[in-house]
Parts: structure tokens; C-alpha cells; sequence
């Protein structure tokens, strides 16, 4: 584990609110200090600096970062004048896939501005200066593509491998992954990409931790006042453009036995993670289909009153659910090592917890998915399948190309 701060230092962090006028694009305020963000429909939280910073590693990141926060807060003189969820003392978090290799990190900013219906707030730790002028738009960057850890013929073999070990009885159901590589002559700025999905996927949660960019549509758990909810999605079909025959292929989606199929799965990982630490839930019996601007996916939104509020944070109830059916297969352990075998990359923090959580433990943690990681002038891309015994691994192809697009697409606007 890996901390920077003084351990004995105390902070004050203070929260006030500011007009709404005054907060119009959250996403425009951010300036190139460190920039966080988690973001749906306009509204959520932007944040930049940083005040502390803990990097875990190993089957135990999700506890050792827990334990680092619950310190920090100890040492927080913490002033609150709004109130609401999102207010008083945040941290942002992005969490490994695996347990080996990857690194995972929770930051606690020095500036965060929030948003949430008629309510906008500055939070800022030791005074830090807070400017709510619009920042200059960052450049667009020209960007090249090229093939990440193995091609697509490659990867067609990696899904009929797969495929053979379900249909034999190995396992039932497994999620596998594939990246793509973007190669820019300039530092590739986040903000620009963010500004992309935010527009083009409003009702996904836009996010940016420590390089790790997306915009998810899957929120894997949020905890406010008790209640806790997690919004599954698994069973992917894309989108044509005609709205006559895309709500025809949503009927199909939601009769296809194979993507019911997969959908279970998933959903029943979930309720069965949440279900020690909730008092009651409501688990509907039939998928939705959730409209996105270059997919449709089967989604359920899984819901429930926590018990155990006071001993498990936010951060606990994702690391209980992590890795859902949905990212990672069934049976979990069986799964997760098929991955590890044949996969072939390194997941990093794709497909992880991203989120944040403030000094109660309530929180919102999205699943990593429609997401790249940047390292300077390079990106990498990823999208996943889930893959069960009737897969057609051209079809899978097709799906994760699909998947890549959100990305894809905000790297190139305007270049």
C-alpha cells in the first residue's frame, strides 16, 4: 500500500452551497489540476487537486482503502452546510479488476462542485482556492488505432475456446475482454474525451480517476440513507439507427433465450452479494430493455434496505459484489481463472468498481465498462462480451466493436 500524505496531518474541509446559475456545466469547470468527475444527465460531482492519494494492491485493496479513508475522516475538522449526499468530505476510487496484476487508488481531492437538482455546493479541504469561471476547452487529439493484445481473428479463437469449455460443462458462463490502442503525437487530455460522453451518453455516469475514463451505464452499487440499489446489465444487441427496426431487434433481445440466459447470471450474483446485508429487496422478475445511443442492453435495476449500514461502507457492499456475472462469468472463481488463462491482457482497472463515497460510506460505484485508460500519448480501449454456451464468436466480435465506439468516438470528435 502506497500513501501520500502526512499521517498525523488533520484537515478541515468545509462545504457551502453556490448558486446553481453559477455551476451550469460541471464538466466545464475542471481544469487540468488531477481532474475527477462521475456525472449523469448534467448533473453529479467534478473535483481537482488532491489532498491525499492511497494505491492498494492484491486481494486486498478494497479493505486497505477503506481502512485509509476511515483514518482520513478521523482527522477531518468537517464543516457542512448543505447537507445532502454528495456534500461534506469525498473520495474518488478506482479499483483493479484482479487481484494480480493492477493497481487500485482512492483520492481525496482538494476542490470538489456538485450538483443534484435545485442544489449546487463547493467542497474544498484547507481552504483551497475555488474558481467557477469555465476553464478553456482542452484540444482535440488526432489519434491512430491499432490492434491491443490480440487481433479480432485472434480473439474469435479465444470466444470458440471458450465456448467448447461451457458446452462440456466446465463452467457456465464467462465475460471476456479485448482492447484497442490509441496512439496520439500529443498528451492526450481527458477532459476532452469527457466532454464527448457526457453529451453523447447523458444518462450513462461519465467518470474520470486517475486516467481511467468512461461513461457506464451500469452502476454496480449506490448507497444513500439505507437504501442500496445496483443496476445489472448483461445481453447486448446493437443498434441500427432506424428506430422501426431497433425497437423490433429490442423485442427479440428481450425473448432471446441466450441473453436471458446471461442475464440471470448476472442478476442472480448480485442479489445473492447483497442479500447478507439487506434487510429486505426487490429483485423484478423480468428484465428491461435499456435504450443507449449504439446498443440495447437487458437491464435490471436490483434493490434494497441495508442493515449494516454503520460497519459496511459503500465501498464494502462493491468489493462484495466485485466481480459480478456480469464482468467476470459463472461460477466466479471458475470464471475469473478462465480469464486469467485466456484472455490474454491485462484488464487493469477496466471492468472494476469506479466511483465515489463520502464520510458516512454512502456512495455510488459504477462498473468500469465503455471505458480507456490513458498513460500520456497513448489510450487503450477495452470492451467485453459475455460468452455462454450458444455464442457466436463473429457476433461477440461485432457486440465488443459496438462497445468500443462511445470511446472511440469522443477521442475523434472534432479532430
Amino acid at each position: 500500500m502506497t500513501i501520500q500524505q502526512s499521517s498525523g496531518e488533520r484537515y478541515v474541509v468545509r462545504t457551502s452551497p453556490v448558486d446553481p446559475a453559477d455551476v451550469p456545466d460541471l464538466l466545464a469547470l475542471l481544469p487540468a489540476d488531477a481532474p475527477l468527475s462521475w456525472i449523469r444527465n448534467g448533473e453529479g460531482l467534478v473535483a481537482h487537486g488532491v489532498t491525499a492519494i492511497v494505491r492498494t494492491t492484491g486481494h486486498t485493496r478494497f479493505s486497505d482503502a477503506a481502512k485509509w479513508w476511515k483514518e482520513t475522516v478521523a482527522r477531518m475538522d468537517v464543516v457542512d452546510e448543505v447537507g445532502e449526499p454528495g456534500t461534506g468530505p469525498l473520495c474518488f476510487g478506482s479499483f483493479a479488476f484482479a487481484d494480480e496484476p493492477g493497481t487500485s487508488v482512492l483520492v481525496l481531492p482538494r476542490v470538489v462542485i456538485g450538483r443534484r437538482g435545485d442544489l449546487a455546493w463547493v467542497t474544498t479541504v484547507d481552504d483551497a482556492r475555488v474558481d467557477l469561471a469555465p476553464v478553456a476547452l482542452p484540444q482535440a487529439p488526432v489519434v491512430t488505432f491499432a490492434d491491443g493484445a490480440r487481433n479480432g481473428e485472434e480473439w474469435m479463437g479465444v470466444v470458440s475456446d471458450a465456448v467448447a469449455r461451457i458446452n462440456r460443462g466446465d463452467l457456465s458462463k464467462v465475460v471476456l475482454a479485448r482492447d484497442l490502442v490509441a496512439t496520439s503525437d500529443t498528451v492526450v487530455d481527458p477532459r476532452w474525451p469527457l466532454r464527448q460522453l457526457a453529451a453523447t451518453y447523458p444518462t450513462c455516469w461519465t467518470f474520470h480517476v486517475d486516467g481511467l475514463l468512461g461513461a457506464t451505464p451500469e452502476m454496480l452499487v449506490r448507497r444513500e440513507r439505507g437504501l442500496v440499489t445496483s443496476r445489472v446489465l448483461a445481453g447486448t444487441i446493437r443498434r441500427t439507427g432506424n428506430d422501426e427496426r431497433d425497437l423490433a431487434l429490442a423485442a427479440t433481445l428481450a425473448r432471446s433465450s441466450k441473453d436471458l440466459e446471461e442475464h440471470e447470471y448476472a442478476v442472480r450474483s448480485v442479489a445473492d452479494a447483497l442479500e447478507p446485508h439487506c434487510s429486505s429487496m426487490n429483485v423484478p422478475e423480468a428484465p428491461f430493455v435499456l435504450h443507449l445511443p449504439n446498443v440495447m442492453h437487458l437491464a435490471t435495476d436490483v434493490a434494497g434496505v441495508v442493515h449494516d449500514a454503520e460497519t459496511v461502507s459503500s465501498l464494502d457492499l462493491a468489493a462484495a459484489l466485485h466481480p459480478s456475472a456480469a464482468v467476470g462469468g459463472t461460477p466466479t472463481e471458475l470464471a475469473t481463472a478462465l480469464i486469467t488463462e485466456i484472455e490474454g491482457m491485462d484488464r487493469g482497472r477496466y471492468a472494476g468498481p469506479v466511483g465515489w463515497m463520502d464520510a458516512t460510506g454512502d456512495g455510488e460505484w459504477g462498473i468500469a465498462l465503455r471505458s480507456a485508460h490513458i498513460d500520456g500519448a497513448t489510450v487503450r480501449l477495452f470492451a467485453g462480451c459475455g460468452i455462454v454456451g450458444d455464442s457466436d464468436p463473429e457476433a461477440e466480435l461485432a457486440e465488443s466493436q459496438a462497445k468500443f465506439v462511445p470511446v472511440r468516438d469522443a477521442l475523434t470528435a472534432g479532430s
